[in-house]
Formats: C-alpha cells, structure tokens, sequence
C-alpha cells in the first residue's frame, strides 16, 4: 500500500471552528510577512463556501485564498483525489497535547468525523495516529482517555467501520514520538500505552527516530527502547529531513532500510519506511526568529520522492509512507499546490514548470512501484500523459 499522513489542522477566520487562522498564521496575523506555512494551496477546483479570503494576492492582483480542514466537502474532495491518484489511503494526525481542551479537540473531532464518512465514500483506508509531541509523561493517560471517548460518545463511536485500516486480523492504531532524543524517554509511560491499545484489540505501529535500530543521532541511547519497539505490530521510521538528495537515499537503502527489515523480520514486525517529497520550513521558523533558507530541501521535480520509493523497494519494502499529504507548513505536502503562488513579503516555493497535481501523480506512480507495476526509471512521459 502507499498511504499518506494527513494533518487536517487548518483552520480559518470564519470557518465556524474559533480557532482562527490556525496553522496558517505567524505571530497571531497571516498577511504578508506573516505566514506559517511555505507552500500554497490550489483551491481551483473547490466550492465558493469552501475558499477562505486572505490579505495575500498574486502577481495579477487576484486576492489568494485557502481551505479549512474543518469543511466536510474540502475533506471529502482530499479523499477523491486519493481515489483518483490511486493512493490507498491516510493515517488521520491527533496531536494527543490537544485532546483535553474541547476548544481544540471539537474541531479536531469534525475532521475525523469527515474522515471517516470521505474514506468510506471513496473507498480508501484511514487509521488513526496519535502525535504524542509535547506531552508530559504525566499526561498520557490522556491519550487512552481520548480513545474511549472518541468510541463511546465521539465520531468513533458504533465500532465496525469497514474503512478503517487494518493490520493482521486488527484495526490499527500509530502512536508516533516514541524514543525520539528531544523529548523525555517517557518508556514506561509509552509500554503502558501500547499495552492498553493491545489490550483492546488494536494492532499498534510506533512512529520511532530515523536510527532506532541502533540507537544513534536522533535516538535515545536507552537499550530498552528496542524492547519497548518490539511490542508493537509495525514499526515507522521517521526520515524527514534526516537526507536531502537522491544519492543519500539509495545509499539509506543498504545502510538502513535492509538491516532494519531484518531486524523487524526476525521479530516478525511489519515495517513501514517514510519518504517525503522535499522540505521547506522558512516563514515558520522565520516567526519562531530563526532564519533558515526557502526550499531547503529541493524537490527537483519529484525526482527525490521517487528515489526514495526505489531505494524502500529495492530494500524489501512492499509499503510506503508518505509525509505529507496536506502538510503546507514544512513543505512536504504532495495533494494540489499552486504554481502561482502570492507574491510579497512572505516567500512561497513553487515549481512553474510543474502541474499542481504533479504530486499527487507521481504518488500514484509510486503506488504502482509498490506494488510491483511499474520499473525503477522515472516515469516522466506517464506524469506528462494525463
């Protein structure tokens, strides 16, 4: 399968969740010089209660317009073109430090209500992955909370959804955060929690550092870690950022995907590589005062994605994880951005020469190298002929 994450935080003035411009705005103001994000969205094809007025404009002067996540019919639209791409479907983001106050977690709760109607409508998959990001080791309890909640009285609630993914004869449920070195070990905590999904029937994956497996650079150097890792179903890697040409990632392919597979094969755990098309976080870090350069990590016409997906196959991977697919904040988004993007004081990358569904294709190509339909070689004229 080839699935993607899905953050669904965006949020806009007048969009009915109170939460303002949420992800868009730097600062508390999205006008130029103040953004968040570094892509922008193509919302061409969306209806005239789905676009979002901004104080940006392009070079024609034509007023430049965005999404919420919180509208049913802009979510439903995301899944279509998943549909249309052939891309399998998403793992829904559910940032756990956000679940306890109902002014965040209500808005958060419509998307995935959204989700979970779209992925049914179009026949794609979606499960759901808690971001333990930020969360005090004594606050995850919270996570399991949140989960009860959502079943007995949330969107969740009146258990078999034929949408949702599956793993061994399970549904799945992805905790990400686990190991990481900029954020407390919390390993107690973290086996408490996938004891307690295990033990209500779930398969579990952990999103886990890109050096897991030996406990290097952005790993903790706990041993037990690994023991902790071994509990869950699949394991994640996160790779984003962690190399930023073609060549860095076919050498990942012999140096890490393959020992890490075998690792996981040994111990009869599923493994799930990331790839990502490129990487730009300038007006974000711009608004936390640190300076860090547009299109940091060039996406050279998709051409790093697909070496990715070649190095994964190459090294026995039959799946693939895409980050992101709506993440216009990082740079990373693969869904429909515009190549005409505002001009002014907030710089936004763009590739001209490229369709704004570009991505979401070359997604679709990937799916098809996954699952052993298409060769290594770039598929240019298959980009080019739809």
């Amino acid at each position: 399968m080839v699935l993607c994450g899905y953050q669904g935080w965006f949020r806009c003035e007048g969009d009915g969740s109170g939460n303002g411009w949420h992800h868009y705005a730097a600062e508390g103001k999205f006008e130029p010089g103040h953004a968040h994000i570094d892509l922008w969205p193509d919302v061409g094809e969306l209806g005239k209660d789905e676009r979002f007025a901004t104080p940006f404009r392009h070079a024609d002067g034509r007023v430049a317009e965005v999404f919420s996540s919180v509208h049913g019919d802009t979510i439903r639209r995301h899944f279509r073109w998943m549909h249309e791409y052939g891309i399998d479907g998403v793992f829904l983001q559910r940032f756990a430090t956000r679940t306890r106050d109902p002014r965040s977690r209500d808005p958060m709760d419509r998307v995935l209500g959204h989700c979970k109607q779209s992925a049914a409508a179009e026949k794609r998959k979606w499960a759901l992955m808690y971001d333990l990001s930020g969360l005090k080791p004594a606050d995850f309890t919270s996570v399991a909370d949140d989960w009860k909640r959502l079943h007995a009285d949330g969107p969740m609630r009146g258990g078999n959804d034929p949408a949702y993914l599956g793993y061994g004869g399970k549904p799945l449920v992805a905790l990400w955060g686990l190991g990481f070195n900029d954020r407390p070990a919390a390993l107690d905590e973290w086996e408490t929690l996938i004891r307690f999904f295990k033990s209500d029937g779930m398969a579990v994956m952990v999103g886990v550092p890109c050096y897991w497996r030996t406990l290097g650079r952005d790993s903790i150097r706990d041993a037990r870690l690994l023991e902790i890792i071994a509990r869950a179903d699949i394991v994640s890697p996160w790779s984003v950022g962690r190399f930023r040409t073609p060549e860095d990632a076919a050498k990942r392919a012999e140096t890490l995907l393959k020992p890490d597979i075998a690792w996981c094969r040994e111990r009869r755990l599923g493994y799930l590589p990331v790839a990502f098309p490129g990487f730009s976080w300038h007006n974000l870090q711009k608004s936390r005062g640190r300076e860090e350069k547009p299109n940091a990590i060039p996406r050279r016409g998709g051409g790093f994605l697909w070496s990715q997906a070649v190095a994964a196959k190459h090294a026995g991977a039959d799946s693939l994880y895409i980050a992101m697919f709506d993440e216009l904040d990082e740079g990373t988004a693969i869904f429909k951005i515009t190549q005409d993007p505002p001009v002014g004081n907030s710089p936004f990358v763009s590739e001209p020469a490229l369709r704004s569904d570009h991505y979401l294709r070359l997604t679709g190509e990937i799916g098809k190298l996954m699952k052993g339909n298409a060769g290594d070689d770039f598929p240019a004229e298959a980009l080019k002929s739809r």
